[in-house]
């Protein structure tokens, strides 16, 4: 997925929880963000959601704490990574994979989560529907069959037109 995509979708997500008190300078929020893997493998992306976090008038050290936990692949990890994130009492809890997701959905029913991105959100049981999420969960699926469906009737077009030939330049 494309990493600015990921950056917009996940700021965009994100901004709804927190903008109901952006009024408040005083107030500083607080961000949970929970890693499968390292923070190494996601130096652009954190970068990026963290200048867009900037672009929204939220700074780290000002009006912003984010507390990152990482699994560094010990899947195993998360749900008790996810469990010490909710006792900080975050504002909102951002994660990304599957295991994440479904750490952090067993560990609060309270606390929106925002999933980055996810294979399919709905046969994990991270989500209830697309349309219609239900509980605290939302993010971005990238799996969902409507778009597999598109995207085999596109290869199948571009397969077509392939064994055609290209047309000649007529000038």
């Amino acid at each position: 997925m494309d990493r600015r995509a990921f950056v917009a979708g996940t700021l965009a997500l994100l901004a709804a929880p927190l903008a109901a008190e952006a009024q408040q300078a005083a107030k500083v929020h607080r961000v949970a963000f929970l890693g499968s893997t390292s923070p190494a493998g996601y130096a652009n992306q954190l970068e990026a959601f963290r200048g867009g976090l900037r672009d929204l008038g939220y700074v780290e050290g000002q009006n912003l704490i984010i507390e990152f936990r990482w699994a560094h692949e010990r899947y195993e990890r998360l749900t008790e990574l996810a469990a010490e994130l909710v006792r900080l009492k975050p504002d909102v809890l951002v994660t990304h994979g599957a295991p994440g997701a479904l750490a952090a959905k067993a560990a609060t029913k309270d606390i929106p989560i925002v999933i980055g991105v996810v294979g399919e959100a709905v046969a994990i049981g991270a989500v209830e529907s697309v349309a219609r999420p239900g509980g605290n969960v939302t993010g971005s699926s990238f799996f969902l069959p409507e778009l597999n469906a598109k995207r085999l009737e596109v290869l199948k077009g571009l397969s077509a037109l392939e064994s055609r030939g290209r047309p000649s330049d007529a000038r």
